[in-house]
């Protein structure tokens, strides 16, 4: 599969897996991509995907406070500063949601602001 397409299957199943709909009104293939991505499979399956797109994933619990999945360029030495994406989230499965999508979009961004 295509890098660009990988890339589009995992922003659109990450935009489903945030995505807020109000009680009741949750169509079952919505459910169903959350319930998937809502467990420990599904992180590893964000990680791998994130890993194909050149990023490593770092994810703490702190003492029952909440979760921090922090997504770094692969390769790159790892510090606070070389973050590219970074959630501080109750479970574990919304931090690493929104810390890749925060990736993905800081990425997507520079980008789009690079000279050709």
């Amino acid at each position: 599969m295509v890098a660009a397409r990988r890339r589009s299957l995992l922003v659109a199943s990450l935009g489903f897996a945030l995505l807020q709909v109000p009680d009741g009104e949750e169509p079952p293939v919505l459910r169903t991509v959350k319930r998937w991505l809502g467990t420990w499979s599904g992180i590893g399956v964000i990680a791998a995907g994130m890993a194909r797109q050149g990023y490593d994933l770092s994810l703490a619990r702190y003492d029952d406070v909440g979760w921090r999945a922090t997504f770094y360029v692969s390769g790159m030495e790892h510090s606070a500063t070389a973050a590219t994406g970074s959630a501080f989230e109750a479970t574990p499965f919304r931090a690493v949601h929104v810390a890749a999508w925060t990736a993905l979009g800081r990425h997507s961004v520079e980008e789009s602001d690079s000279p050709e």
